[in-house]
């Protein structure tokens, strides 16, 4: 079995197990359905996110001085 490494950089929790039975119609379906479930949470936390991204990227050095250094 290979170790997926989660975008959210959690290693334990609870299994997430797909059905092997699945056909690819009922694969395709529940990504439609993540795709639409992150549309709404984006649309309802959209100004909220790119803040919270930006402050995620921005390093020590990105950041604009206010105060000169002396």
């Amino acid at each position: 079995m290979t170790a997926h490494h989660q975008p959210s950089g959690l290693k334990h929790g609870l299994p997430l197990l797909i059905d092997p039975n699945w056909s690819p119609e009922q694969g395709m379906a529940v990504i439609e359905l993540l795709d639409d479930l992150r549309d709404r949470i984006w649309a309802h936390y959209e100004v909220a996110l790119h803040n919270s991204y930006r402050e995620d990227r921005i390093t020590h050095c990105d950041r604009p001085v206010t105060d000169p250094p002396f």
